[in-house]
């Protein structure tokens, strides 16, 4: 086997090309683990949203809470079932909320965005504690008043504590600001369920969100659900609902699994002609080799080691080039609800294995066809060259 030591000098001795493509890759890569983040952001953001103990109910075939239908007199009957879990005052922990889609005008967009209101009950927050509110106050039962998500704030218009906006024919009275903790409930607005209901003309609720005692109760409750002809309703843990909401995502999916293998072929190429280029001038010096003894396997497992070195410096130059892009908070279309779905772009732990792994295959792709082609090079061939 040929010592590391000789890719170690071969790589110094072409100091300049050797930075230069560990740069070029590092941009390649940078670019892709971009993509990628964007992806990962907009996944946290939803699938973290649901809990898997909670349940949702909705609409038989309804895709999204936005389609959905629940009468209040199916509430009525699942809030007295049996296995749910109570509050403090004995009340059972379910919350009816009718969810609806508002077009307000963005910051550096008047055309405007939809944006998703939630009608609430407290019940709200007691199934979700993550949600905290950071500024202002809670908003009045039976009042036109709201409480927006911080980014909504942030990326939309008069939604700052104490604007006011409109829609339809009611004007709706900002009162407090709160933080979702990154889930899909930091793009909407929160309301009184009635008062929305009430305004919006919708006479049922949009969805149930239940919190049964233990996973035995879940299934009692969701077989009693099932079997009740009266209801016509689906039963789905919160955490799987909001797994689905990815559906309407799947342009981003595909924008970055395009975006990927681009990406990673031009690693591949960039690595590749890196591995030419040291070929080309080391024809007589691997010819050497051979002569000496070395056999063409050891050749080509060396040389692949090092474009494999080079593709993984030029992974971790990509990591470092794409963590600012952990700064950058934007917004997309969820295509299930028509509304705007907030992110962060995240380049976490996951993603940069996903890059480094990347960079070393294509770095291993780009020195094989090299490396065959030096070790299949005739000694004597090799040696007339200069």
């Amino acid at each position: 086997m040929i010592p590391l030591k000789y890719n170690i000098q071969n790589l110094k001795a072409r100091s300049v090309s050797t930075l230069m493509s560990i740069f070029g890759i590092g941009i390649v890569i940078a670019v892709m683990l971009s993509m990628m983040a964007l992806y990962n952001g907009v996944l946290r953001a939803t699938t973290t949203s649901g809990s898997k103990d909670s349940m949702m109910v909705l609409r038989e075939g309804a895709q999204a809470e936005v389609s959905s239908w629940v009468t209040k007199e199916a509430y009525r009957i699942i809030r007295a079932l049996p296995g749910i879990q109570k509050d403090d005052k004995g009340q059972p922990l379910v919350s009816p909320e009718i969810v609806i889609a508002f077009k307000i005008p963005k910051k550096d967009d008047p055309k405007g965005a939809n944006v998703v209101v939630r009608g609430i009950t407290p019940n709200a927050f007691a199934l979700r504690p993550y949600v905290k509110l950071v500024q202002g106050r809670m908003f009045r039962p039976a009042t036109n008043e709201v409480i927006v998500a911080r980014r909504i704030r942030e990326r939309f218009k008069n939604t700052d504590l104490g604007d006011t906006f409109k829609f339809g024919p009611q004007t709706w009275n900002v009162v407090g600001v709160f933080d979702a903790a990154g889930t899909a409930f930091a793009s909407e607005i929160w309301a009184d369920v009635d008062y929305l209901g009430e305004a919006r003309k919708r006479s049922a609720y949009s969805s149930l969100l239940i919190q049964p005692a233990d996973h035995a109760a879940f299934e009692s409750i969701k077989a009693a659900i099932k079997n009740d002809n009266r209801l016509k309703l689906q039963v789905k843990t919160e955490y799987q609902y909001y797994v689905d909401q990815v559906n309407g995502l799947l342009g981003i999916v595909i924008l970055v699994f395009i975006v990927t293998l681009f990406m990673v072929a031009a690693a591949v190429l960039a690595t590749m002609n890196t591995m030419f280029t040291a070929v080309s001038s080391r024809k007589r010096e691997l010819a050497t080799m051979r002569a000496i003894g070395f056999k063409r396997r050891a050749i080509v497992g060396a040389m692949i080691i090092e474009s494999a070195f080079v593709a993984f410096l030029g992974g971790v130059m990509g990591i470092l080039l794409a963590l600012p892009v952990n700064l950058i908070s934007t917004g997309t279309v969820n295509w299930q609800t028509f509304s705007e779905v907030a992110f962060n772009f995240r380049v976490d732990q996951v993603v940069a294995s996903i890059g480094i792994v990347l960079a070393v295959i294509s770095g291993v792709l780009g020195g094989l066809i090299p490396a065959i082609s030096a070790a299949r090079m005739p000694i004597t061939r090799a040696l007339r060259e200069i």
